[in-house]
């Protein structure tokens, strides 16, 4: 058992082999030939995205050092609305910054004129390859663009001393955004941006 973040000197598993074996417009799924480190072989499979090459982003819009904007739009996979961040796919042509602008405005109605990177999440890195930027906007401006939305997102604001409040609404359940609304709130509060 590893108890620091010094690195083992574990063999790694190998994948011997990956195979697309399902797409759709959106997702890719792939089964995987792995052999672990004991010498046990087995077959994963990942969900592996579009294989498009666009990054996603996800937006933490700022009204000032305490308040942020949400989204509500409709979700899929629980069936309902749920609040989140703005985000998307950042188009091949732009960059990380101007991806997460046009998304912002596009979703909220607001642009920024100041970025910060803040991290790169996964979501359930065992079955998925995924992976999104998060970054800060602040100096926001109010701006509209046409986006592919089916419907108008509301917009909700909210503040950093109301997570926990925000974390029991029905509404809300993307651990992606409560990760990274604390991790800005936290990197705000130590003067770290």
């Amino acid at each position: 058992m590893s108890t620091d973040d010094t690195p083992t000197d574990k063999k790694k598993t190998r994948i011997k082999s990956c195979t697309e074996i399902a797409r759709t417009r959106l997702f890719r799924v792939e089964a995987l030939e792995l052999e672990f480190s004991n010498g046990e072989q087995r077959t994963y499979e990942r969900l592996a995205g579009s294989g498009s090459g666009h990054k996603a982003v996800m937006v933490v819009p700022m009204l000032d050092d305490n308040r942020f904007l949400l989204v509500k739009e409709f979700a899929a996979g629980t069936g309902d609305y749920q609040l989140s961040l703005p985000k998307g796919l950042v188009e091949l042509d732009e960059t990380l910054f101007e991806g997460a602008d046009r998304e912002l405005k596009e979703e909220a109605g607001y642009g920024a004129r100041q970025w910060d990177y803040i991290t790169d999440f996964t979501v359930s890195p065992n079955y998925m390859k995924n992976h999104i930027h998060v970054v800060l906007a602040r100096d926001l401006y109010p701006e509209r663009l046409e986006g592919d939305e089916p419907e108008p997102m509301e917009v909700v604001e909210w503040s950093f001393d109301r997570l926990q409040a925000l974390n029991d609404r029905p509404d809300f359940s993307e651990a992606r955004t409560l990760a990274a609304l604390y991790l800005v709130r936290d990197k705000l509060q130590d003067g770290l941006l």
